[in-house]
């Protein structure tokens, strides 16, 4: 049971801290006022949870047996994996969108 809760909360936090980072840059770039500033904080708080897991994969002794480190690397394969499924996906449906 403990594994999956590693791999949950390491998928977790990965996950949500490069996506919160990529919408904040996306909202700052192309935003107008107040979303420049949402897309700065997205962007810090992304940060924060990449930081989080990277503490919690190193520095606080009491998590270093729980966190596997190879867990984290399946994770980033299983998160780039999806992105790259998820980004074929939308753009077979904009072809198909702009085709009709």
């Amino acid at each position: 049971m403990a594994d999956y809760v590693t791999i949950l909360g390491s998928v977790f936090f990965l996950a949500f801290g490069i996506c919160s980072i990529i919408a904040g840059i996306f909202a700052a770039y192309f935003g107008s006022g107040k979303s420049r500033g949402i897309g700065g904080a997205l962007i810090i708080v992304g940060i924060i949870f990449i930081g989080l897991l990277y503490y919690l994969m190193t520095g606080y002794e009491a998590t270093k047996a729980a966190w596997n480190l190879q867990l984290i690397y399946d994770a980033v394969v299983v998160i780039i994996g999806a992105a790259i499924g998820a980004l074929v996906a939308l753009g077979i449906f904009l072809a198909a969108i702009m085709k009709s």
